[in-house]
Order: structure tokens, then C-alpha cells, then sequence
């Protein structure tokens, strides 16, 4: 019999050998459906696809458990099941305020963003063949009133409906395997294996409208680029809309984490050696730059660099660690939405110490096998990263057979 969700057979929920325990299938089915109005802009749908992933390949299992020293440790960061006045968060409706308090806050001091683009249209530009997939060079309008062609899109053989990505990267070319930087094509390795690839670049340093007339800081403002391409994305009849992601590396990281945390159409994310967290011993996890999160209007740009006494913190991140605020909090509300991090230098395996409070969100909310970490010595992307990055988006992106 066929599924009316996914037009495969009926098994589809059961996982690929059938293993999943029915006790944890129908325990998380209670809580999908009762919390259903709760989760405005969720559909059933939704949820079945969350269920439908239950059960982990052997390939991915590993990665979604601390290393047994850190497994439970959440470090001293401030638990995200407390709302601001401490109250504690008790039942999946609580999260959903909660959910809500912590994304008000973090929009209010970033700024607000500018209203969506009515109709992001993806203008071809060029075509060109790379193997069994087609290349398209793209124009878009990522914000009102201002177009960018630093962008490809990717389309594999066959019918569709697809699975999606958004890529986002300094420059669309690296995306797609005509940049410098290895194992760093994230859209071509994707797109060859039936994805549907948007890759996109944009310099950090990007202030809307102008850097003169900004109130919106960088880093969120990239976030809202992000939607606009799951916007653009989801209106093409090849593409299934509830099965899009994000993914970045570094600055990329950075901008896939703020995009699938702040805009919750995105189906799942992967997040390569951004830093995950604020880090002030670490160069690299350059939160308080004021391309990122230190932009303060008014005043001319602080000096790059790890912040001193002499060289202090501007803008909202100023603001953020006074309040002894963290991005742990941002990761919060990709649950019960599947992530992993794929850390190198700037995420190491510590990095579980913020990652475990998502995981008790998610147990909150009835799920497990929703935070995957991958580690690896150096900054940049391995072949064997990349391959479990790809295998992530796969199994929770693509429909089972």
C-alpha cells in the first residue's frame, strides 16, 4: 500500500530493516500529533518525516553519541529549559514559549530583518553540463531591491520531485567545484547524488541596505539571505519543499547555523568548523567582528581581532556576553529538526558540552538521534568528513525506499 505522504510503500516509518522499536514509534507519534497546534507552521507531514528517520544507518549511528566522557556534561552554559525569569520548561507546549522567548531575544538585538521578497525568481543565466548534472549560473533578488549573480543552480537527471540544499560560501564558485578551496563543493557532491543544489556567495561584510542606513546585523541578515533561498528553492515544481537543508564551511558554517536556527522551513542543516560557539581564546570563531555580530552603528569598526581592553567588544556581542548569552541557546531551536556539526580545529569534540543541551530539548519533546558531531584534526573538509556529511543529508532528506 501506498504512503499518502511519500507515494513509497507503507514501511516507510519503520526504517529499512524494519528495527525500529514500535513502543518509540508510537511514543513519538503521540507527542508529533497532541503538539501539533502547538508547533504552528509544522505539518503532519512534517512530523512523519522526523518519525520516518528514526532509525540511524550504521554508518551514521556513532556520531550522534558523545564520547562517553562528555556524554550528559553541559559545561556551565545556562540551560535553554529555563525561560528568562527561571521558571523551568516542563512540557513540550512550555518549549514552544520558550522557543519562542529565546528566538524574540535573539532577533531584537540582531535587528529586525526586511520584509521576505515577494517572489524570488531564479533568472538562468548560463547552462552548462558537469557530468550527469546540469549547471546553471543564476541571478536572484536575495533581499529588496538588491539582485546578486554570485549564484548556481544545480539540477540532477531524472524527474523529481528532489531533496534540496542551500550552499552558502564567500563566493558561489567554490560551492560547485570551480573554486580553489578542496573538498569544499558541497553543491556538486550533493547534486550528483540527487540533490537539487542552490550555491551561493556573499562577503561577510555585507550591511543592508547600506553599511550608513544598517540596523540589521551581518550575520543575521545572511541568515535572512539563506530563507529567501529556501524561498526560491521551494517554488520549483521539481523540488519538494519540506525536504531542504543548509550547509556551510566556516564562514559558511557560521552563516548555515544562523539560517536553520533562525528560519525553521529548513528540514535539517550541517554546520562544517564554524564555531558553534562563542570562543574567545580561539581567532577563528570571530563572533565579536563586526561583519558577524559586533557592528554597532555610529561608530567607526573596531580593529580585527581577538577583543582587549584595548580593542573591546562592540554591538550586540557586547551585549550578549554581559548577559553571559551563548549559541547554544540558537541551537535550541533546530529541535526537534536534525543537525550535525563537522568540526575540525574550531569545533573539537568539547564542543558536546553546548550540543548536549539540544539533545535534552529533543528528549524533551520525545526524540532521540537528532545531534550528530563529526571531528577531524584541521579546519578544512576531509574526504572522509564530506562523505558523512553527504550520508546525513541522504538519510534524512531523501525518501526511503
Amino acid at each position: 500500500m501506498d504512503s499518502p505522504f511519500t507515494g513509497q510503500d507503507s514501511s516507510y516509518p519503520f526504517g529499512e530493516a524494519g528495527t525500529t522499536k514500535y513502543a518509540e514509534i508510537a511514543c513519538r507519534l503521540v507527542v508529533a500529533y497532541s503538539d501539533l497546534h502547538t508547533h504552528r507552521g509544522r505539518s503532519m507531514y512534517q512530523f512523519v518525516l522526523l518519525l520516518c528517520a528514526a532509525d540511524l544507518p550504521p554508518d551514521l549511528a556513532p556520531y550522534f553519541t558523545p564520547p562517553p566522557k562528555l556524554a550528559g556534561d553541559r559545561g556551565t552554559y545556562r540551560s535553554p529549559l529555563l525561560f528568562d525569569d527561571g521558571e523551568p520548561v516542563r512540557t513540550a507546549a512550555d518549549w514552544r514559549k520558550r522557543r519562542e522567548e529565546i528566538l524574540r531575544y535573539w532577533q531584537g538585538v540582531m535587528g529586525p530583518w526586511p520584509a521576505p521578497v515577494a517572489k524570488p525568481n531564479l533568472e538562468r543565466l548560463k547552462e552548462e553540463r558537469d557530468g550527469t548534472v546540469t549547471r546553471y549560473r543564476v541571478q536572484l533578488e536575495v533581499a529588496p531591491g538588491l539582485k546578486t549573480d554570485d549564484a548556481y543552480l544545480l539540477i540532477p537527471e531524472g524527474k523529481g520531485p528532489f531533496p534540496a540544499i542551500v550552499v552558502v560560501y564567500y563566493d558561489a564558485g567554490t560551492g560547485v567545484g570551480l573554486g580553489k578551496g578542496e573538498h569544499r563543493d558541497f553543491a556538486r557532491q550533493l547534486a550528483r547524488r540527487g540533490f537539487v543544489a542552490l550555491s551561493l556567495g556573499s562577503p561577510p561584510e555585507s550591511y543592508y541596505p547600506t553599511q550608513e542606513k544598517c540596523r540589521l546585523q551581518p550575520l543575521s541578515y545572511h541568515a535572512y539571505v539563506a530563507g529567501t533561498c529556501y524561498s526560491a528553492l521551494a517554488a520549483l515544481p521539481l523540488v519538494d519543499a519540506k525536504r531542504i537543508g543548509v550547509i556551510g564551511h566556516s564562514y559558511g558554517g557560521k552563516w548555515a547555523m544562523f539560517a536553520s536556527c533562525l528560519d525553521e522551513r529548513f528540514a535539517c542543516a550541517a554546520w562544517s568548523d564554524g564555531g558553534i560557539v562563542f570562543d574567545e581564546k580561539r581567532s577563528n570563531v570571530n563572533y565579536w567582528e563586526p561583519w558577524y555580530l559586533g557592528f554597532e552603528p555610529g561608530i567607526p569598526n573596531r580593529k580585527r581581532g581577538i577583543p582587549s581592553d584595548t580593542n573591546p567588544r562592540t554591538g550586540p556581542y557586547k551585549k550578549m556576553m554581559a548577559e553571559k548569552r551563548d549559541l547554544h541557546e540558537l541551537h535550541a531551536l533546530m529541535a526537534p529538526r536534525p543537525f550535525l556539526v563537522s568540526g575540525g580545529s574550531e569545533d573539537q569534540p568539547e564542543r558536546w558540552k553546548a550540543l548536549n543541551h539540544t539533545i535534552a530539548v529533543n528528549k524533551l519533546l520525545g526524540y532521540s538521534d537528532r545531534v550528530a558531531m563529526t571531528n577531524r584534526p584541521m579546519h578544512s573538509p576531509t574526504a572522509e568528513s564530506n562523505e558523512i556529511l553527504c550520508r546525513f543529508f541522504e538519510h534524512f532528506l531523501k525518501p526511503k525506499p
